[in-house]
């Protein structure tokens, strides 16, 4: 039987590194949905019904007190920063201050990024406070779902923002760095098991696996920060 999981994009890439060890470790085939936080809580709430799910801290705590997950289940599993890339050979332009920032984003003839995800709704907050909303949506490729990076890579874009975990799980394209510190954004990604998984004992596992050093090798190289017992 297929142990079935519903995970935010964030972790995509490190968990195609990790199928093969993710399989040994569950003892049964997996397989992976990835979507949005957002798009996922509203299957799950529509209905929708997995082993484990892999969502921001926010998402897997809400769906704990509502009785779809299994609280002592629960393991946060990496912290995740939003970045920004253009394609691979293109100039990098300066992001490291505030006013760097909203230069190149003002300056920037087209920005990808993504309202559904936990990185597109902070930024999208980020520019309101900013005042620059109206100009950078003006000229802004807006997506639903999937990665902003791959817009840059086939040149429809000058600008991606998302996870930088996300951005690398696109070839052709260069990670030029996080938002400036002072208006950084750090997620947390957490797993549980749902309630009624059909496998419990092996989500079990495999949660049990991504929260542990073993995987943390995978989590770094995909560009997260893995949250390691202390």
């Amino acid at each position: 039987m297929t142990l079935r999981i519903l995970s935010t994009l964030a972790v995509a890439g490190a968990m195609g590194g990790l199928a093969a060890r993710l399989e040994a470790v569950a003892g049964t085939p997996v397989q992976a949905d990835f979507l949005p936080t957002v798009g996922l809580l509203a299957r799950i709430r529509a209905g929708e019904r997995a082993d484990v799910a892999i969502l921001t801290a926010e998402g897997i705590a809400a769906l704990s007190e509502e009785g779809v997950l299994d609280a002592a289940s629960r393991k946060d599993l990496v912290r995740s920063h939003v970045g920004f890339a253009v394609k691979a050979g293109a100039p990098h332009p300066a992001i490291g201050s505030l006013e760097e920032m909203r230069e190149t984003l003002l300056a920037a003839p087209s920005i990808a990024y993504s309202r559904t995800g936990a990185s597109g709704i902070a930024f999208a907050a980020l520019i309101e406070r900013l005042g620059i909303a109206e100009a950078v949506n003006a000229k802004a490729r807006i997506i639903q779902a999937g990665f902003t990076a791959e817009l840059v890579a086939k040149g429809e874009a000058a600008l991606a923002v998302q996870q930088v975990s996300e951005l690398l799980a696109v070839p052709g394209i260069e990670v030029i760095g996080r938002l400036p510190a002072e208006v950084e954004v750090v997620a947390v990604f957490s797993a549980a098991a749902f309630r009624d998984a059909a496998q419990p004992e092996a989500a079990a596992r495999l949660i049990r696996f991504l929260a542990s050093p073993e995987a943390a090798p995978a989590l770094q190289a995909a560009g997260l920060e893995p949250i390691l017992p202390g």
